[in-house]
């Protein structure tokens, strides 16, 4: 009786309304992924583009002494 009465309830819950059909949602997160995912491609190879951070003596005191190695 009580798992009737429940279901009957759940039953008649309203659900609230989309601002669009899911599929069109599901395309718009899709969207927006795949763009992220491209500006995370465009910037794949910042790090090589200085190659003194990447030389043999990086973390050497190459610039003179004057403390840019943070």
């Amino acid at each position: 009786m009580l798992t009737t009465l429940a279901t009957l309830i759940i039953a008649s819950e309203e659900r609230a309304p989309l601002i669009a059909p899911p599929e069109i949602i599901a395309l718009a997160a899709a969207a927006v992924f795949l763009m992220l995912g491209l500006v995370t491609f465009a910037y794949r190879d910042v790090a090589n583009r200085h190659s003194h951070k990447t030389s043999k003596s990086a973390g050497h005191d190459t610039h003179g002494g004057h403390g840019a190695g943070h």
